[in-house]
């Protein structure tokens, strides 16, 4: 079993464990229903011998037969009670497939001492003596090495034996040698086939196993993908929305196979709910712009992730939802996705606690940052829209508001709507806002405000929990940004999609934080020693995957398969319930099926052999031996000639053939029907030929004995060697392992009752005569009477009795192995289906995480290789974009006509949407979407360069900026396209910039990939400031633009917030299709 902790589909490790496990398969699949095969089959065996020993003769002379047989009776009663009830472990399976093969032998003894008590013949119990042989290789548990040893000591001891006792009362002689001789043919051909049969049923036992388990493994690796894919899913959207949006991902997946293909209706699907009664909470970090730029990549993103991680906690805390992080700006919704009646409470309580920790970092550091909170109270629409980079958002004038509330915010406090303090039923203080002197919308609105005093500032302040702040040298020699770091690195957030990577997280739930540093993060597909002192939980996973795979393993050997429940087979009998699996398991190509026949003419070689050293030579038996001996060597030659003829480009046409024995399911029963018609009718042919001298019936005045001739003596002499030829031709029909039940089991029952007749009713006309042919008196003095028989049984019951024996041993037999052979078939094609429903997963998967980040960007969380690290990246040159729609605010409007705002969004996500297809094209794909910000689309261009290669090829940054210009045309495009069929009016204003940012993931509830800087920053104020259908840039990225071929056009200096007076410039969009270089 593999080690505790892996995960799996590891190709080509197997280790012990797993060596272990096939070993307790394979015993367990013989402890089921080969074993009560065998078991079924000795008990009607013992109680057919107890009724012959009954049936003729005196039983009081049967004393040791009959005693043997009724011990071992019970001896394999017990035994089925046991293996049935499943009481015998898996240690005394040896043990017990030794009892039985000992009890077989001692029963078979007792029949041959008791036959050479009375008459002893050459043949003696070599047809029950060949059963022990075949069923030690087939159905009793041993290895095949114990197999071989155990089947030889059954073939030469009863040689030996028999060897022994016919020296005692009569000289060596030739006739006995040559006897002795077919014996030990017999046996070798027992053993050898025997031996094929174990090894083809190891093999296709060992495929069985291999396939069982990936089937297991990929079902298990199936459920952790889709608990990651919920995690992941979750972690970006609300468990009411995620749902629909899965099944849809699938759905595409299913009906395209492609992960990037996007339907084409004339609408797409909107995921946007409208709730009432929430609280909307703004929160902006004020001083945190001029700290971000005196810090590294990672101690931005470092700082971030811990920030807005804290602020997770708090949230999680306090019952609300983060919506989303803009730069530094952090906003949240409490009531969604279920209304709660303390919304407003619970948005006040976070907004308090979010000042409280970042006073805290404050106190801590000496850095000058403080929070500014805004809420109020209203309905929201929310959801997702668009087709990529989904991120869950909230619109309404409402939320409109709680943005302002923020803006027009005191650092430090907590700035509420009237909305929200009548919610608060005055479970805190308030003092009046003056929310209108610093907004000119909420004086337009005539909105009171106010703002919450913290009961906590009313409390004399607790002992410091935190770390100290550095004082004297300590605070001058550390930058403002280090201090930060080391200081919000000791609240331990968690790190991005660290929950996905973790065993431990079984479920899609979040659970709080604790204060220090998670473990490390084991991804997919790697091994992990055991650790004894893991979680709970972790190590009871590991012990559900052995109950799964011991489960699964031992279900699979069930001891009733013919009778019990199944979903896949009907209720008797081993047919597929689906008409699909049936035809495809019938029609499936088996590999190795010339070796069946091979197997097969070797019996033929063994029948050969016997009658050749036994048999009268006449010209039947030639001209029979010799034409099947042609035919057989023909099959033989069809089916080995592309191995034997590699080298022989002129028989192409015959190598072809030779190679669709195995595959083409015509070609290849036919030829098996021809080859065991062969040999089941070689093997009687010439009995009925045998020439015999005309015998009359006796006249009335005789006695009722007659003269014996020496050709009758001879015929019943040999009929027990054509009786082991039938029995032998019997088990070359079962060495077809794979060929159809229903076919072995016509030709066996043909067989079957062909022989019978012929040797019932056909032959010798008084069996009798066996009586006086077979051996010679033990004693000279001797007498026999006119009866006696060279057994205690009649001579054809016997013969009937090994027929009928191996006949229903080898059908049972056949049965099971049919079984093993469909369920091989079966757990082939669930392996096949769960793979193929693994991959989608994985690519559902994959696609979630790339609508969540950037395809390289993912693939430092995924896959193979482990990275623990904070993903962060800067670079010198990227073009960022940023393109928003202002007539949207008008357009949108909440009332009853479009659903409260609904239909509004419904053309918002239209827009957003086809925006979003414009990604697929091969011209833009290296621009990069971002985010969208109500009804503004961000994205960038540069940002999939390789670490280390971002300063190599200027010619390559600057036409990421081309790219991007004609990313925006192209959206002004689009956005022409949809203005006609909705008959609006809206215009794109857009604005560029270029040079260094910040790129890295931060949020452990949320991940988010973001990019910051100034580049960032004069982009976005290159839209606020643009105008209508018009693309602004500035001056450096006007230069860059003119220097690939496109017009510039000079708009003059604007006042910039933050920055000043900027000289900016508008795109000349009308020649710039045509005068783009190198973007084609």
């Amino acid at each position: 079993m593999p080690a505790k902790g892996c995960y799996f589909l590891n190709e080509g490790e197997e280790g012990p464990d797993q060596d272990a496990l096939y070993e307790k398969y394979r015993l367990t699949s013989q402890h089921g229903p080969l074993l009560l095969t065998l078991l079924l089959v000795a008990i009607a065996a013992c109680i057919a011998l107890i009724a012959i020993a009954f049936s003729y003769g005196d039983p009081s002379s049967q004393q040791a037969v009959l005693g043997t047989a009724f011990f071992t009776l019970a001896m394999f009663v017990a035994l089925y009670v046991l293996v049935y009830a499943e009481c015998l472990v898996r240690r005394w399976l040896r043990a017990s497939a030794l009892l039985i093969w000992a009890c077989l032998v001692t029963l078979g003894y007792v029949l041959v001492f008791d036959s050479w008590r009375k008459a002893a013949c050459a043949w003696e119990q070599v047809p029950f003596f060949l059963f022990v042989v075949f069923v030690v290789y087939t159905l009793l548990p041993f290895s095949m090495q114990g197999a071989v040893v155990v089947g030889v000591i059954s073939s030469t001891s009863h040689l030996l034996v028999l060897g022994t006792l016919m020296g005692d009362f009569s000289k060596p002689s030739m006739k006995v040698g040559l006897q002795l001789l077919a014996n030990a043919v017999i046996f070798l051909c027992g053993n050898l086939t025997g031996a094929f049969h174990k090894h083809q049923l190891q093999d296709a036992s060992r495929d069985l196993f291999t396939y069982t388990v990936k089937c297991i493994q990929i079902r298990r690796k199936l459920r952790i993908e889709k608990r990651q894919q919920e995690n992941l899913l979750l972690s970006i959207l609300p468990a009411h929305i995620s749902m629909g949006m899965k099944l849809t991902i699938i759905e595409r997946l299913k009906e395209r196979g492609d992960r990037r293909y996007m339907p084409d209706n004339n609408f797409h699907s909107l995921y946007v709910k409208r709730h009432q009664n929430v609280s909307i909470l703004y929160a902006d970090i004020v001083g945190f712009t001029r700290l971000a730029s005196d810090c590294s990549p990672k101690e931005l993103v470092v700082m971030l992730n811990e920030l807005f991680g804290k602020f997770d906690q708090i949230a999680k805390a306090n019952e609300c939802m983060r919506i989303k992080i803009l730069g530094d700006c952090y906003y949240c919704v409490s009531g969604l996705p279920v209304s709660l009646p303390t919304h407003a409470r619970n948005c006040v309580k976070m907004g308090l606690d979010m000042c409280e920790a970042i006073k805290q970092v404050r106190e801590a550091t000496g850095v000058d940052i403080s929070m500014r909170v805004g809420i109020h109270s209203g309905n929201v629409l929310c959801g997702v829209i668009g087709l990529r980079k989904w991120q869950y958002d909230v619109w309404s004038h409402d939320v409109s508001l709680a943005n302002r509330m923020e803006a027009a915010g005191v650092p430090g406090r907590v700035h509420i709507t009237e909305a929200t303090l009548n919610h608060l039923d005055k479970a805190y203080e308030v003092e009046d806002g003056h929310g209108q002197q610093r907004d000119p919308y909420l004086k337009e609105m005539n909105i009171r405000t106010y703002l919450v005093i913290d009961p906590r500032s009313q409390q004399p302040p607790p002992p410091s929990q935190h770390l100290p702040k550095p004082k004297g040298d300590a605070a001058l020699k550390l930058r403002a940004s280090v201090r930060m770091t080391r200081y919000l690195e000791s609240w331990g957030a968690a790190r991005p999609f660290a929950h996905l990577n973790h065993r431990e997280s079984v479920s899609s739930s979040e659970t709080p934080v604790p204060n220090g540093r998670r473990p490390k993060a084991i991804p997919l597909r790697r091994h992990r020693t055991p650790d004894r002192s893991a979680s709970p939980k972790g190590r009871s996973e590991d012990d559900s995957y052995d109950d799964e795979m011991l489960s699964a393993i031992e279900g699979l050997s069930s001891t009733r398969p013919c009778c019990s429940k199944s979903d896949d087979f009907y209720t008797f009998g081993s047919i597929f319930l689906e008409k699909r699996f049936e035809r495809e398991y019938r029609l499936a190509p088996i590999p190795r099926a010339r070796h069946y026949f091979a197997c097969a003419s070797l019996v033929f070689i063994c029948i050969l052999l016997v009658h050749i050293l036994l048999m009268p030579r006449t010209t039947a038996l030639g001209v029979s031996f010799g034409l099947v001996a042609c035919v057989l060597g023909l099959v033989l030659g069809l089916c080995f000639a592309d191995q034997f003829l590699r080298c022989c480009p002129g028989w192409a046409t015959l190598r072809a053939i030779s190679e669709r024995v195995e595959t083409h399911p015509l070609l290849r029963l036919s030829l098996a029907i021809l080859t065991v018609g062969s040999l089941l009718s070689v093997a009687i042919v010439n009995l009925p030929l045998f020439p015999l001298p005309d015998v009359g019936e006796p006249a009335g005045n005789e006695t009722g004995l007659r003269v014996v001739s020496g050709r009758e003596r001879i015929l019943c002499d040999l009929l027990p060697y054509y009786t082991c030829s039938c029995i032998l031709a019997f088990v070359a029909c079962s060495v077809f392992l794979r060929m159809s039940l229903e076919l072995k089991a016509v030709l066996l029952t043909v067989a079957l009752v062909a022989y019978l007749v012929l040797f019932n009713t056909s032959l010798c006309p008084r069996w009798d005569c066996c009586g006086h042919s077979l051996g010679t008196p033990t004693k000279t003095n001797d007498t026999r009477s006119s009866s006696a028989l060279c057994s205690w049984w009649d001579l054809k019951t016997m013969v009937s009795f090994y027929l009928v024996l191996f006949y229903t041993t080898l059908i049972m037999l056949s049965r099971q192995i049919d079984y093993y052979c469909r369920l091989d078939c079966l757990w082939k094609n669930k392996f096949k289906k769960e793979q193929e429903e693994f991959e989608t997963m994985e690519n559902v998967n994959r696609l979630l995480l790339e609508n969540v980040l950037p395809a390289h960007v993912a693939a430092h969380f995924i896959g193979d290789k482990l990275n623990e690290d904070w993903y962060h990246q800067s670079y010198d040159c990227v073009c960022v974009m940023f393109a928003s729609v202002p007539d949207f605010k008008v357009f949108y409007t909440e009332c009853d006509v479009n659903k409260e705002g609904l239909e509004c969004l419904r053309l918002l996500n239209e827009i957003i949407a086809d925006f979003d297809e414009l990604l697929l094209k091969p011209k833009f794909s290296s621009v990069e979407k971002i985010k969208t910000i109500g009804s503004t689309y961000m994205a960038a261009a540069g940002l999939s360069v390789p670490s280390g290669h971002e300063n190599q090829d200027l010619e390559r940054q600057h036409a990421h900026i081309g790219t991007t210009v004609e990313f925006s045309i192209a959206l002004m495009n689009k956005l022409d396209g949809i203005n006609r069929h909705s008959f609006n009016s809206f215009r794109l204003r857009v604005g560029i910039n270029h040079g260094p940012v910040i790129a890295g993931v931060i949020g452990a509830r949320k991940p988010q990939y973001d990019i910051w800087g100034n580049t960032v920053n004069v982009a976005s104020r290159m839209e606020s400031t643009g105008e209508l259908g018009k693309i602004q840039v500035t001056e450096e990225t006007c230069t860059t633009l003119q220097g690939l071929g496109y017009s510039c056009e000079c708009r003059g200096l604007i006042n910039v917030k933050g920055k000043g007076e900027l000289r900016t410039y508008f795109v000349c969009t009308d020649t710039a299709k045509f005068q783009g270089l190198g973007l084609n």
